[in-house]
């Protein structure tokens, strides 16, 4: 009988490298030249969500803080106009205050930064890693992470980290093995109180008896990145790339290596992707200017992320339109189910968040001094990346000012409410509770389809929901007026359907405080 087998084996090995070369012919990589890249090697890009920022390490630089001694410095470039990254420019002190620096993430605003190293009243006392927030023009002192049983579980030689943009969960890189530098991927969970819990494998799909390392969890906060040295790879160290299956972190799909010419016969490493997702940074050591080089990708529809929404804005005072620092909370409705959360402490009242598709959004910020305010955002089918902005108007808590409920829900001309308003409501329960002299007025209002004294009837019996809804919570019946007008009292014209959609509304007034 003939031999078919060798046939069968050139067959795979051609079409095999036929896909590598038709793949790598679609991939442009492209060094981010001068500006970025220097004579010495630069590592570990982290860019911004909004992709106009790019945070980078600089090795052995002269005008590092240690010069050309051993010495890793943090680097940051801005992205002009017409696409250039600018010169980049020396981070500062308040990032660089040690011989090697390490920066691992930004959040989606800019204003809280992942970097290495435990540091305490100002000094870094061990392995782990820090958080440096924004204040105002300033930037406070590190503050180290609280995982638990971190210190006693990180024996090796590295560990790296890369925070979610919900700003509560955390992924991990580091060996449980003494002096080891073979690391497995963990993922750890913002507590209530402050803390994070114990690091918990990511599972034998993820992890191998290999090195698992540089992890980026992209904005959708379903697909990961990493760097492995596993058998399949064409070089010392290749890119994967594996999807969440739900919410245990332990089911992931089967790690996909990311192919030439992203990975060559080199290291390769240091992933990041910006929320839009479509564009991909990394470092090189191919055709480079110094030692290492970063350069950008474009991503291919196969193994770039899910699409998502970048939703920023400003949150102002709705006397005198100052801005407000404020804190911003996002949940799933109608369960109200905390999906992230993140301090504001720029003085314009800027605010950014992620916010992947496939749920339905309550987005509320509040400040000492003034009703919290919330919008509905509805996710629930998916879409292409877009970029959203929306003001957050809050008002000060001040007799006769009047606020509108958004996140109320009714089922379709009845006055019976949503499970999705419950969160809403609570909030303003919260409020009450917290200016015991606060007693208001609740509103009901229709647009002006159907006859009007039906419309009438159901904006009072809205109205008289919310106050039963408030009293057998706790609030004391005399502190709730209740009210209904009907369709007397546009906000906006009935002719258009969003005219329409902003007339149907419940709102309160502060009778006193």
């Amino acid at each position: 009988m003939k031999n078919i087998y060798p046939k069968k084996i050139f067959l795979f090995i051609s079409l095999s490298l036929l896909f590598l070369f038709v793949f790598s012919q679609e991939i442009e990589i492209q060094n981010l030249g001068n500006n970025v890249n220097s004579s010495c090697a630069e590592y570990n890009p982290i860019i911004s969500a909004d992709g106009n920022t790019l945070y980078f390490m600089r090795s052995n630089f002269p005008i590092n803080t240690k010069g050309t001694a051993e010495s890793q410095d943090i680097w940051i470039s801005l992205l002009s106009g017409d696409g250039k990254w600018l010169e980049a420019q020396f981070a500062g002190p308040y990032l660089n205050r040690s011989q090697f620096n390490t920066l691992f993430n930004v959040s989606p605003d800019g204003n809280k930064l992942l970097i290495g190293g435990a540091y305490k009243d100002g000094i870094n006392w061990g392995a782990g890693f820090s958080f440096i927030e924004r204040n105002g023009d300033n930037w406070s002192e590190p503050h180290y992470l609280d995982i638990k049983n971190f210190e006693r579980m990180c024996k090796g030689e590295y560990s790296s980290a890369c925070l979610l943009s919900d700003n509560k969960t955390l992924v991990l890189s580091f060996s449980e093995k003494e002096d080891s530098k073979v690391n497995d991927l963990y993922i750890s969970f913002l507590h209530k109180n402050g803390k994070w819990s114990e690091p918990e494998s990511l599972g034998s799909l993820i992890n191998t008896e290999f090195d698992e390392t540089t992890p980026f969890m992209a904005a959708d906060g379903v697909t990961l990145y990493f760097a492995s040295d596993r058998p399949g790879g064409l070089g010392l160290k290749d890119i994967y790339v594996s999807k969440r299956l739900d919410n245990t972190w332990k089911k992931w799909s089967t790690p996909v290596n990311l192919g030439a010419p992203i990975n060559t016969s080199n290291s390769e490493g240091y992933y990041t992707i910006p929320a839009s997702g479509n564009i991909a940074y990394m470092v090189s050591y191919q055709n480079t200017i110094g030692k290492a080089d970063i350069v950008r990708i474009k991503t291919k529809e196969d193994t770039k992320p899910k699409p998502v929404i970048l939703l920023s804005g400003k949150v102002l005072n709705a006397k005198n339109n100052e801005p407000v620092e404020a804190e911003i909370s996002y949940e799933i409705l109608p369960g109200g189910e905390e999906a992230g959360t993140t301090k504001f402490i720029s003085k314009n009242g800027d605010y950014k968040i992620i916010l992947p598709y496939g749920k339905n959004y309550g987005i509320s910020a509040k400040a000492k001094g003034f009703i919290p305010v919330s919008m509905n955002l509805d996710l629930t089918k998916e879409d292409t990346y877009k970029e959203i902005r929306k003001a957050l108007i809050l008002v000060p808590i001040e007799a006769g000012q009047i606020i509108r409920l958004n996140n109320i829900f009714f089922e379709f001309g009845k006055s019976t409410l949503k499970e999705e308003s419950f969160p809403e409501l609570d909030r303003l329960i919260g409020i009450m509770n917290e200016n015991p002299e606060m007693n208001i007025e609740i509103a009901g209002h229709t647009d002006d389809e159907g006859d009007d004294n039906a419309n009438l009837k159901l904006s009072i019996e809205r109205a008289l929901v919310v106050e039963k809804y408030l009293t057998e919570k706790g609030i004391k019946p005399s502190r709730v007026l209740s009210a209904g007008f009907g369709e007397a009292k546009p906000i906006a014209d009935n002719k258009t359907e969003e005219g329409k959609q902003l007339n149907r509304r419940v709102e309160f007034k502060i009778l006193g405080k």
